[in-house]
């Protein structure tokens, strides 16, 4: 044996075995956290992702791992990378690497393995650490609370679990854990990142997720708005103002929380009235119209067996008669979860099939009605990309001039690009028409001298199919 065989072969990165660990599995303990009198004022985290070596804001905040586990991987590979760096924070929650429910239930061992491993080396180096806690289904009951001291100070994060754009809440996935984590270690402080909901019992410390995202992480020491005093309720409202508070947060695409949970963040359900047609009995066809520069247009869909949407006809050629028949058809993919109409299903000949119900005397479950344009403005560039990736259809309208956009088209059956945006209602079509791979090139589309992704969340949408 070389003795380069021999270094790899013992390193203490390859055994993992510097702890001795306890349980069936042997998953290292994380030395009970000592509380300071002043640890929960004032309470922020900031993610692993934002902390600087050479920055010296922020470091009275406790580093996070609530991301998508590629963004710190780098702690497990190479621990000693990070170590000067995060020794100047306050404290560090141990990486919160991913415990869904979909995974095989080793990779779930492993990932809690490595939580603790990360937390416990960092904790004999003498950064101080929060474990972090997780949890799939109750077969992971067995080992997911292991490795953490009774009494400790722990995080959770409900982010994952709650109730978010077209995602149902994981609430009683998320409390037979919860319950379950408070039985068996119960902790002295539960940190948690993101709302808490009532029913959840124990000493928690709420962080908020707004005040600790990056939405605060420039380079300047954090000022509090002149409106916390408002938003916090220490003052009421004043008379004739111009404040509006609202409930609730859309994350940011670049720090979007995760962890727990279904790996599909819950099952589907419809956030505005014209998603319901993508719902119903089985064998029923939902008839909607869209909206549109012109009035719109009308769409059936056809509910499967299992209440969901599996084909949906558009009495439309959307303008482009070259690149849709009327009427033309999207089968309906529910294989990531959420409604994604395929690539448009032309008839050129007219030989236009029946599209009818499953049931002999019903046609019909519902009329769906139609979105306003407030519903189907573009909040963020996120939403766009999304509804654009997601095989949606657009309508929008900015300074006077139509656009379209449709996703799953193919430019030829030698091209990979499948997006084309252009502008609707001229003579000259081709020649506003462009093609992209992806949404990121169809935000790069020209409007005049104006880039479509610094207008996007200001045009008028006339109609998004999703």
């Amino acid at each position: 044996m070389t003795e380069e065989n021999y270094k790899y072969r013992t390193s203490p990165f390859l055994l993992r075995n510097q702890f001795d660990g306890k349980g069936k599995f042997k998953i290292p303990v994380i030395p009970k956290f000592q509380v300071r009198e002043d640890d929960f004022q004032d309470l922020r985290l900031i993610g692993f992702d934002k902390t600087k070596l050479e920055n010296d804001n922020h470091l009275d905040r406790r580093v996070h791992f609530f991301l998508y586990d590629y963004k710190f991987n780098r702690v497990w590979k190479n621990p000693d990378a990070d170590l000067e760096k995060l020794k100047r924070y306050r404290a560090v929650l141990s990486p919160d690497f991913s415990m869904y429910t979909e995974m095989a239930p080793t990779l779930q061992l492993y990932n809690t393995f490595r939580n603790r491993w990360c937390g416990a080396y960092y904790a004999s180096k003498g950064i101080r650490v929060i474990p972090t806690v997780s949890w799939g289904n109750e077969n992971t009951f067995e080992f997911c609370f292991d490795g953490i001291e009774k009494g400790s100070t722990v995080a959770v994060s409900t982010y994952m679990v709650s109730e978010h754009g077209h995602k149902q809440d994981q609430k009683a996935f998320f409390l037979k854990g919860y319950n379950e984590l408070l039985r068996k270690i119960e902790p002295e402080t539960i940190i948690c990142y993101n709302e808490p909901s009532p029913e959840m019992q124990g000493n928690i410390v709420f962080v908020d997720y707004d005040l600790s995202s990056w939405r605060y992480m420039n380079d300047d020491p954090y000022v509090p708005s002149k409106f916390a005093k408002y938003i916090c309720g220490l003052e009421p409202l004043p008379e004739n103002r111009g404040i509006v508070i609202k409930d609730g947060h859309i994350p940011s695409s670049y720090e979007m929380l995760k962890g727990m949970g279904s790996a599909y963040g819950g099952e589907w359900q419809p956030a505005k009235e014209e998603d319901e047609r993508f719902l119903g009995e089985p064998g029923d066809v939902n008839k909607s119209r869209t909206g549109g520069k012109r009035g719109g247009y009308d769409r059936e869909t056809k509910i499967g067996d299992d209440g969901k949407a599996s084909r949906e006809r558009h009495h439309t050629d959307h303008d482009s008669p070259t690149k849709h028949s009327d009427p033309h058809d999207h089968d309906i993919d529910w294989s990531n979860g959420f409604p994604k109409p395929g690539s448009p299903i032309n008839y050129p000949d007219g030989n236009t099939p029946e599209f009818k119900s499953f049931k002999e005397m019903k046609f019909m479950s519902k009329i769906i009605g139609i979105n306003s344009s407030e519903e189907n403005r573009f909040k963020t560039i996120s939403d766009f990309k999304w509804c654009v990736n997601g095989g949606g259809e657009i309508e929008f309208e900015y300074n006077d001039r139509v656009f379209g956009i449709f996703p799953k088209l193919k430019r030829s059956p030698y091209s990979e690009q499948q997006m084309l945006i252009c502008e609707k209602f001229v003579d000259n079509q081709e020649e506003t028409e462009k093609w992209c791979d992806n949404a990121d090139e169809v935000l790069e589309y020209m409007i005049g001298d104006i880039r479509l992704r610094d207008v996007i969340t200001e045009v008028m949408v006339w109609d998004r199919t999703i």
